[in-house]
């Protein structure tokens, strides 16, 4: 059923990686341009495949077991979005008057969080259909 809370989860996650990226700059280089993600491909391409994951996790609602691991596969490819930011922000120069970093880089931490709560809801469901069924 496509009205279950981890849907409202997966669609958050969708819209925070399909479209925040493009609107929060994520660091700002040497020369005090502002980097966004749709400047870096590689970083673009990461972000639409996280959020077309998201679509596709909640277009698969009625296979939960699928639901799950797509969203699993969906926090690895968010972590190495991550990782490729906290080694792009250790790499910038920056003092803590000026910061240079964005907030677009925290953009896959807030995804990662709500790709969890969409887990647990979806491990919630599997618990409560396994139930049911035991007692048929």
């Amino acid at each position: 059923m496509i009205q279950r809370i981890q849907t409202v989860y997966l669609l958050i996650s969708a819209l925070l990686t399909g479209v925040l990226p493009y609107w929060a700059y994520l660091w700002v280089d040497g020369a005090g341009e502002p980097v966004y993600a749709r400047q870096q491909i590689w970083v673009a391409g990461g972000f639409y495949a996280a959020a077309l994951l998201a679509i596709i996790a909640i277009l698969r609602f009625s296979d939960r077991k699928q639901q799950f691991v797509l969203n699993r596969f969906n926090i690895l490819l968010n972590l190495f979005l991550l990782g490729f930011f906290v080694y792009q922000s250790l790499n910038i120069s920056g003092e803590t008057a000026v910061s240079e970093k964005g907030i677009g880089m925290l953009i896959p931490i807030f995804s990662i969080v709500f790709l969890v709560l969409a887990n647990k809801a979806i491990k919630r469901d599997e618990d409560l259909v396994k139930s049911v069924d035991r007692l048929r």
